[in-house]
């Protein structure tokens, strides 16, 4: 097969990926790959919106305190103050290509605000409660649209292709450091694997929650462009950080259908079954404590009581409020036979976001050259140990313009031809039903032992759990051809392997992360690294 040649391929079509190609396209050749269709990732299911300093009651000073105090000591000052004050003009940048965002005459801004948990005032911009996807099919259709951009769906990035993996090969061998050629891709339709050679590529895949049994993540989540970085070797950062969203649909006729953080900030009260409150006997801040404060209360109070979920109460507001507000949430929990204005919605926590991955600098830039990590994927040191709610579609935008504006400032240098992807030893697969066992046990077993409060002989056993599949799965990738879901479990005990290693690593309880075994916090805050 032809090998298929771009200035930058953009692995991902996330809220990250989309702002990077749309900066890039003027001046570069963008291929732009997603292994669903382009509006599947995790972006467009984001529903309370993106926080920026942009009303008169608010300060950037404001936003990077709220930051740093949800990040329980982890977050890089710096790095966030960056993001913080580039906030105001990545939402105008959003707002000129036309997002729909909520009006609101009476603030000043033109714009309503809402207030999430650990947010000291009113500044996440939003559009209702799907501002994802609002965004999401706003920049979609201008991709779709732009020449210079090709956008390839249903396409499963298999590993990048560097320098030292040429060398293994006898290919290529001199390289001074190692450095990022592009990457072999599955056509998941067509069953064929495609090498396509950039000189710049971009791991912008999003994050893990599909490593967990229950998330609020899409079925996309599978910790692609981490593993992928991974293996490359690429330093990766705290993955012990999993965050647990607080407020997961508990419904047996639901999926992963999220209720936004906004409902609790715009009064929300979490209850009991009997009607009573609890957040106040955890947290001075009550509903509006940072996530990992809130989802390990629940956890605590259910596990306690031996719930099955919790309440989260707003039909006290006026139904016209909520209808007008979460028109989203009101109409998925109707369908469901829950009316929000005048019931509680049962509630659990769910594995939510990745708040490490693969380690960049302010402009995206990973360890091997020519390679970027922009999105959920990367650990830029924003989020430090607990990602403040609304922070991660900004970490995106901002990023997304970095990297572009990095990538548009380099030299030119021409693709190489690279070694076509060999099929030669291996046939189709004969028990496809190893991946599907695989699967499920790996989930179900990161839920129990690596979840919301963990101790050290659980991480054990999960890690014991995962040196069995690793054995399994690469016995099955070397002896046969690839496919989706291969690709999937594959990077998804790549990634859990990585989260497990990471929480063995700290032993002390800060943010996301919380140890029965070492319940107090290290007099030092540090981040985790791993190296291959």
């Amino acid at each position: 097969m032809t090998q298929l040649n771009f200035d930058t391929l953009i692995i991902g079509s996330g809220l990250a990926g989309l702002t990077l190609a749309l900066n890039l396209a003027q001046n570069n050749k963008v291929g732009l790959i997603t292994k669903g269709a382009l509006l599947d990732g995790a972006s467009g299911w984001a529903q309370g919106g993106i926080a920026a300093t942009l009303s008169e009651e608010d300060s950037p000073e404001a936003h990077i305190r709220d930051t740093l105090v949800a990040g329980a000591g982890l977050c890089n000052e710096r790095v966030t103050r960056y993001v913080v004050e580039n906030g105001p003009q990545a939402i105008q940048w959003l707002i000129n290509q036309g997002v729909p965002f909520t009006r609101d005459l009476g603030n000043g801004t033109g714009y309503h605000l809402t207030r999430e948990g650990g947010h000291s005032v009113r500044r996440v911009i939003h559009a209702a409660d799907t501002t994802g996807q609002a965004v999401q099919l706003t920049l979609s259709e201008k991709a779709r649209a732009h020449p210079n951009i090709a956008v390839l769906e249903h396409h499963v990035a298999i590993d990048l292709i560097t320098s030292a993996k040429l060398a293994h090969l006898g290919v290529r061998s001199g390289e001074k450091s190692n450095r990022c050629y592009g990457a072999y891709v599955l056509d998941s339709v067509a069953g064929t694997v495609h090498t396509i050679g950039a000189q710049n590529t971009v791991l912008a895949t999003g994050g893990a929650g599909k490593v967990y049994l229950y998330t609020t993540n899409p079925d996309t989540a599978t910790g692609d462009g981490i593993a992928m970085g991974w293996r490359a070797g690429c330093r990766v950062a705290n993955m012990e950080f999993i965050q647990f969203h607080p407020t997961c649909l508990y419904h047996p006729h639901a999926k992963s259908f999220l209720i936004s953080e906004a409902v609790r900030g715009e009064g929300g009260l979490l209850k009991l079954p009997d009607g009573s409150r609890f957040m106040p006997w955890h947290d001075d801040r009550a509903e509006l404590a940072p996530r990992d404060i809130v989802a390990r209360a629940i956890d605590f109070e259910m596990k306690k009581r031996g719930l099955d979920c919790v309440y989260l109460d707003i039909s006290h507001k006026p139904a016209n409020f909520l209808k007008g507000h979460f028109p989203n949430i009101y109409k998925r929990c109707l369908e469901l036979g829950i009316d929000i204005t005048r019931q509680p919605i049962p509630v659990v926590p769910a594995a939510h976001y990745t708040c490490g991955g693969v380690v960049t600098d302010w402009n995206g830039k990973a360890d091997l050259d020519n390679l970027y990590a922009i999105g959920e994927t990367a650990h830029t040191g924003l989020h430090g140990a607990n990602r403040l709610a609304s922070n991660s579609l900004l970490e995106c935008l901002v990023f997304g313009q970095a990297a572009a504006k990095e990538i548009m400032d380099q030299l030119f240098t021409p693709v190489v031809e690279l070694p076509q992807w060999d099929e030669s030893r291996v046939t189709n697969a004969d028990e496809e039903i190893v991946i599907s066992h695989n699967w499920d046990e790996l989930r179900r077993f990161m839920w129990s032992y690596v979840g919301i409060v963990r101790t050290t002989k659980r991480l054990e056993r999960a890690r014991r759990r995962i040196e069995l599949l690793h054995e399994e799965i690469n016995e099955y990738y070397a002896n046969f051809r690839v496919t989706n879901d291969l690709l999937e479990l594959r990077n998804l005990v790549d990634t859990a392997d990585l989260i497990v290693q990471s929480a063995m690593l700290r032993h002390e309880s800060r943010g996301l992360h919380y140890s029965r075994d070492y319940p107090g916090l290290l007099p030092e805050a540090k981040d985790t690294v791993l190296k291959r």
